[in-house]
């Protein structure tokens, strides 16, 4: 395959694969969605095979490197995981009762829409056509936070919308800054947006301009990320969508938002320097950290739960960001890649055990482990992979971005953050056991019983 076709192919498949949807009915067109996902990775893996940072495949507003290649597998591996699950989500809402052909043909070419939006993203060259993509990923998850069109999935869907919109909006305002600095360097129409030309062009931008666009960009797609402050979208949208869709949300669209604040970094820091980005990464990683401690202890929802551990490994990456060096940075990729195959296992579980057990409090679960082996062993391996523990490779992610801190400098940062980290370990492990291996409360159903079988699908 030419590396041309393999630049598109993430584009094509997943759009093709909507369109099947549109025509198909849903068993035939959830198994082609599944193929679309397993297309995103094989074309990220091929990309990857073919590019580096001094030759990436470039046509037209299209551009891939080393690290859209990477993003790309993460997002087809998260993706094969989140469709697969959509799969059985279907099936269980057919055989439940909760869904029809229209609801279910909505559902499918959304989410293929979905990965056609985020996979644009990663490959724009342009950095207006970023802003686009992301804005794009928007409106279309929020018609799938509220596809179960309750009262509390329709309200979640709302604050997603306004919240991300403000987020957005304000990237937008540091997008502009970046153009006006351009253009006031000599750059004419797009051209003064492609990412090719703005790196090559560093030393003309306006520093002035571009310390205001900086703060716009992290405070804007920092708000898609779930960065602390602007946050508070996330545990509602996560605990309302579908399963399969806050595997997909959670597992690779804030790592998307966070890619387009990278790709700004390489501009600001050539323009500034490392330090003003660096101040702006620490104070969002540990308000991040403090925020996701602090409510994890008291959690008692699992789906919210996961949510704000989400917040807290996110922290993290904008923790190792922060620290910018080449083995903090690494250690950031691999991150990204864990925890994305980590909560999308998670969400999917947890998913089930809400079909399964009909609540999606902490408490009305417990004994899981004697009663549903298969799940609670799936369930439990993604939380030991999310608590950091060896062999999983968050654990070698979040020692890297330790070592990565103490060697440059940032002892006390460090300190900070993994304190903060210890706490969320605490609360996280304390529930999941009790999830798992806790003691069955005899004033709940049993939650082998069939009857839970018809509650609303996950």
């Amino acid at each position: 395959m030419s590396p041309i076709l393999t630049l598109y192919l993430p584009l094509l498949a997943p759009l093709a694969a909507a369109g099947a949807a549109a025509a198909l009915g849903r068993r035939v067109a959830a198994w082609i969605g599944l193929a679309a996902a397993a297309a995103i990775l094989a074309a990220g893996g091929a990309l990857a095979a073919t590019v580096t940072d001094a030759q990436p495949v470039t046509a037209g507003l299209l551009r891939a490197d080393a690290l859209t290649a990477f993003m790309l597998i993460v997002i087809g591996a998260v993706a094969t995981v989140a469709c697969w699950a959509s799969v059985h989500h279907l099936a269980d809402e057919a055989t439940t009762g909760s869904g029809d052909p229209a609801t279910e043909r909505r559902y499918l070419i959304l989410v293929q829409l979905f990965l056609a939006a985020m996979s644009l993203a990663v490959l724009a060259d342009n950095l207006g056509l970023l802003w686009v993509a992301v804005e794009g990923t928007t409106i279309v998850t929020a018609f799938l936070v509220g596809h179960r069109r309750t009262r509390a999935s329709v309200e979640a869907a709302w604050k997603y919308v306004v919240l991300c919109s403000v987020g957005i909006g304000i990237a937008f305002l540091g997008t502009v800054c970046v153009y006006a600095a351009s253009v006031a360097a000599g750059a004419h129409g797009t051209a003064a947006l492609n990412w090719t030309h703005l790196a090559a062009h560093t030393a003309s931008l306006d520093p002035d301009l571009t310390r205001l666009a900086a703060g716009l960009i992290l405070l804007g797609f920092g708000t898609k990320a779930g960065l602390a402050p602007m946050h508070a979208w996330l545990p509602d949208a996560h605990s309302q969508a579908p399963a399969p869709v806050s595997a997909l949300m959670s597992g690779v669209l804030l790592s998307v938002a966070f890619y387009a604040i990278l790709r700004y970094k390489t501009i600001t820091d050539a323009v500034l320097g490392p330090t003003y980005a660096r101040a702006l990464l620490l104070v969002a990683a540990l308000a991040s950290l403090a925020v996701a401690a602090l409510l994890l202890i008291s959690q008692r929802d699992y789906k919210r739960m996961l949510a704000y551990s989400s917040i807290e490994h996110m922290g993290l990456v904008a923790l190792g960001t922060a620290i910018g060096s080449r083995l903090a940075i690494t250690a950031v990729l691999l991150h990204i890649l864990g925890h994305g195959l980590g909560k999308a296992v998670a969400f999917c579980g947890a998913g089930q055990l809400l079909t399964t057990t009909g609540s999606t409090r902490i408490a009305a679960v417990r004994g899981l482990a004697g009663r549903h082996p298969a799940l609670a062993g799936s369930l439990g391996l993604a939380l030991l992979a999310l608590l950091g523990l060896p062999p999983f490779s968050l654990f070698a992610s979040e020692l890297g971005i330790a070592r990565a801190g103490l060697a440059a400098g940032h002892g006390w940062a460090i300190a900070v953050a993994f304190a903060l980290v210890l706490i969320s370990f605490a609360a996280l492990a304390r529930h999941g056991a009790g999830m798992l291996l806790g003691p069955p409360d005899p004033s709940l159903i049993p939650i082998s019983e069939p009857t839970r079988r018809v509650v609303t699908s996950y």
